[in-house]
């Protein structure tokens, strides 16, 4: 062991700073626990870069697009260009090529265990309800069920009709995109509308976008409206705890604090780089999804600890 009187004055200046840098830390791990612990119910809110710790890409600006899909960056083509009805109508080999492998991507992709350490948080609790801008089907992969999830852009796992078609919205299972990732060009047939065989499209809410079909999001908002309306008539006291969401399209982080007003809710907020909460009784971890909610987990595990520790010491419950 090295002692702190043995070091230098750069080296102990150092030690201190990681040792504060940890006290804060570990503060807001117990704070975050303490605030699920003694909460009735979990609402989990959640962004693209919840699935940056599962290998996903979470398109931060032109450079990270462009990192994940050189192709497009070759030809200049930014996000809010291919994710855009218009794509499909200019140039459909591209735009599925791109939503092709992203589907693909998806399917393959195993959620990290940040998802299974939320879905323990949730089934212990008396209700839990997810709300995520995610596209890629991760909770749902992760065991949580289809009934308690919001998806407010859609899913890429469902198709509809490029056209303002009659045909609703339907499930992607049947297709299997072959892509030149190179090119970022779909190389087989895309999938058709079921009614008028016209091309058919990923049911997710993109750019300029006035054709979303938005009936099955439509289903989830009403079943999330009946979900709240349990809260109200249960008197359930609510945590919420949103990862991976930032300001550049800000629903989720829009959600979560409109939640919180309404309902009295703390707000665990889990970003890296845009932690600051909008209030007092809220907290911000400057940390990844994984690592922020193993620290939590493993401060709830002190907890209940320390808890049990109380009863053992005081059986018999008698006053001290």
């Amino acid at each position: 062991m090295v002692r702190f009187a043995n070091l230098n004055d750069q080296a102990r200046l150092a030690v201190a700073q990681n040792i504060g840098h940890m006290t804060a830390r570990d503060s807001h791990f117990k704070f975050a626990a303490e605030q699920i612990a003694k909460a009735d119910a979990i609402v989990i809110a959640a962004g693209a870069g919840i699935g940056v710790d599962s290998g996903l890409p979470d398109f931060r600006g032109n450079d990270g697009f462009w990192n994940a899909y050189p192709a497009l960056a070759k030809a200049q083509i930014n996000f809010t260009d291919i994710a855009n009805p218009r794509a499909f109508h200019q140039q459909p080999e591209l735009a599925w090529g791109f939503y092709g492998h992203r589907l693909d991507l998806y399917r393959k992709t195993v959620p990290h265990a940040g998802f299974g350490i939320l879905k323990k948080w949730a089934d212990a609790k008396k209700g839990s309800w997810v709300f995520t801008s995610n596209v890629d089907g991760q909770f749902q992969k992760a065991g949580f069920a289809k009934e308690q999830i919001h998806e407010c852009h859609g899913s890429i796992h469902y198709l509809q009709c490029v056209d303002d078609c009659v045909a609703g919205v339907w499930s992607a299972a049947d297709f299997q995109p072959e892509v030149d990732e190179e090119q970022c060009l779909l190389l087989n047939s895309p999938p058709s509308c079921l009614c008028c065989g016209q091309i058919a499209r990923p049911n997710v809410l993109m750019f300029g976008d006035w054709n979303w079909q938005h009936e099955r999001e439509h289903e989830q908002r009403q079943r999330e409206a009946q979900w709240f309306e349990k809260v109200i008539h249960n008197l359930w006291n609510v945590v919420i705890i949103e990862t991976g969401a930032g300001t550049a399209i800000p629903s989720v982080r829009h959600f979560s604090e409109q939640t919180a007003k309404k309902y009295g809710a703390s707000i665990i907020r889990i970003n890296p780089r845009e932690f600051d909460v909008p209030g007092t009784r809220h907290i911000g971890i400057p940390l990844g999804s994984l690592e922020a909610l193993r620290g939590i987990d493993d401060a709830l595990g002190t907890l209940r600890a320390e808890i049990d520790l109380d009863f053992t010491q005081n059986p018999q419950n008698e006053p001290l």
